[in-house]
C-alpha cells in the first residue's frame, strides 16, 4: 500500500504540473542516481577531504554546499570538471568536504516564497578552482538529462522537513559563486532556468555580492531570468537585455563569519578516492550575530553586462561584489548557445505531465486507497 506521505507528494505534483522521476532523501538516496555518475550519493555522516559525494544541502547563510572540482591542477577548470564535481560545504555531517575557513568571503542567504538563493565572492581555488577559472554553471540537467554533475543531488529544509529540490543552478569561478534552489512547483523550472549557461552570476541571479559580510535575509521573489514579459531572451540572439534587478530583502540578521574549524591553511586533497565518511568533532561554528531589521536592497547585478569567458582563464573574473562572474558554457567549456526554449530538459529528473500520465498516477493513488 501507498504511503500516505507518497500519496500526498504525487497528488502535489499532479496540481503542479509536474511529474519527477526519482525523488530521495539522503538517508535512502542510491549509490549512484543516475548512469555514467562518477562519485556517489550514499555519503554517511561527518567529513572527508576525499570524499566524492554529490549531496548539496542549502539552508542558510552558515549552512550551505557548492560544487567544485575532486581535484587540483591546471585542468580542474569548472568547464573540463562539471560532469565530476564534488560538493564542498561548510557544515560538518553531511559525508562531504569542507569548504576551508576563509574561503567564502561574504555570502548572503535570501529566502523568497518560490526559492533560496545564496551569492557571495571568496578564493574558491582552495576548493581546487584554479586561479584564472572563469567559471561555469552546474544544474539538474546538463546536455544529455544527467545533471551537471551527474547525478549530483540537491536538498533544502528552508521550506519545512529537510526535502530533495529538483530544481537548481549553480555558478562558480576561482572568486564569485551564486547558487539558487527553487521550490518544487510550476514555476521552479523558469525561476532556476539552466539555459543561460555563459552568461554569469550577477545576470542569473541577481543580489548581494559584496565581500566581508555574511547575512541572512527575506527577500521577494525575482524574475524568471531571460523572461521580459511576453518577451524571452535566448542566448546568442542579437541583443543581450539587462539583467533583472534585484528583488528588495528586509528582516536580515548578520553573522561575523561562518566556517567549521577546517583551518582556511589546508590543502584540499590532490585524490578524490572513496566517499567513505570520517567522523569529526568538528562543528559548524558561527561567531558572534546580530540582527537587523532594516530593508537592504540587493547591491549588484542591475547593471552589469553578462560574460563571455570560455573557462579557459582567458578573462579574469571580477573580485567586486558588482561583477558579473564570465561563465563558460555548461557543454565542455564550448561558448555555443545553450539550446533555446528549455531544450536540455532532463528526461531522468523532470517530465513534464501529459493527460495520460495523469490517468496513471491518478489510477495509481486511487487504487492504493482502496487497498
Amino acid at each position: 500500500m501507498l504511503s500516505s506521505s507518497l500519496i500526498a507528494l504525487s497528488l502535489s505534483l499532479l496540481v503542479s504540473g509536474q511529474t519527477y522521476s526519482a525523488t530521495y532523501l539522503p538517508s535512502n538516496a542510491p549509490k549512484t542516481s543516475e548512469k555514467g555518475q562518477s562519485g556517489t550519493n550514499q555519503c554517511g555522516s561527518g567529513h572527508n577531504q576525499n570524499s566524492t559525494c554529490q549531496n548539496l544541502y542549502i539552508n542558510s547563510v552558515d549552512d550551505f554546499c557548492l560544487f567544485a572540482p575532486p581535484e587540483p591542477g591546471p585542468g580542474s577548470t569548472v568547464g573540463n570538471t562539471e560532469r565530476i564535481e564534488v560538493a564542498w560545504c561548510i557544515k560538518d555531517g553531511y559525508g562531504t568536504r569542507l569548504i576551508p575557513d576563509g574561503t567564502i568571503q561574504g555570502a548572503h542567504f535570501v529566502q523568497t516564497p518560490d526559492y533560496v538563493q545564496v551569492t557571495g565572492v571568496g578564493d574558491f581555488t582552495k576548493i581546487n578552482i584554479p586561479k584564472g577559472d572563469t567559471g561555469g554553471e552546474l544544474d539538474p540537467h546538463g546536455a544529455d538529462g544527467n545533471g551537471n554533475p551527474i547525478g549530483g543531488l540537491v536538498f533544502s529544509s528552508a521550506f519545512g522537513q529537510l526535502t530533495q529540490i529538483h530544481e537548481w543552478t549553480n555558478f562558480m569561478s576561482d572568486s564569485e559563486f551564486c547558487i539558487r534552489a527553487c521550490k518544487d512547483g510550476p514555476r521552479a523550472p523558469a525561476l532556476c532556468e539552466h539555459i543561460y549557461d555563459v552568461m554569469g552570476c550577477a545576470w542569473n541571479m541577481p543580489g548581494n555580492y559584496a565581500p566581508g559580510t555574511f547575512e541572512k535575509c527575506a527577500a521577494d521573489t525575482g524574475e524568471p531570468m531571460g523572461v521580459y514579459g511576453a518577451s524571452t531572451f535566448h542566448q546568442g540572439d542579437p541583443v543581450t537585455p539587462a539583467p533583472h534587478p534585484a528583488p528588495s530583502s528586509s528582516q536580515c540578521s548578520t553573522l561575523t563569519s561562518i566556517g567549521n574549524n577546517l583551518a582556511a591553511s589546508s590543502a584540499a586533497s590532490s585524490g578524490a578516492s572513496s566517499a567513505t565518511s570520517v567522523s569529526s568533532s568538528s562543528s559548524a561554528s558561527v561567531t558572534g550575530s546580530s540582527s537587523s531589521s532594516s530593508s537592504v536592497s540587493g547591491s549588484s547585478g542591475s547593471s552589469v553586462a553578462p560574460g563571455s569567458g570560455t573557462g579557459s582563464g582567458s578573462t579574469p573574473a571580477p573580485t567586486s561584489g558588482a561583477g558579473a562572474t564570465s561563465s563558460s558554457s555548461s557543454h565542455s567549456g564550448s561558448t555555443t548557445p545553450a539550446p533555446t526554449g528549455g531544450a536540455e530538459s532532463s528526461a531522468a529528473s523532470i517530465l513534464h505531465s501529459t493527460p495520460a500520465s495523469f490517468t496513471l498516477i491518478f489510477a495509481a493513488i486511487i487504487g492504493a486507497l482502496m487497498l
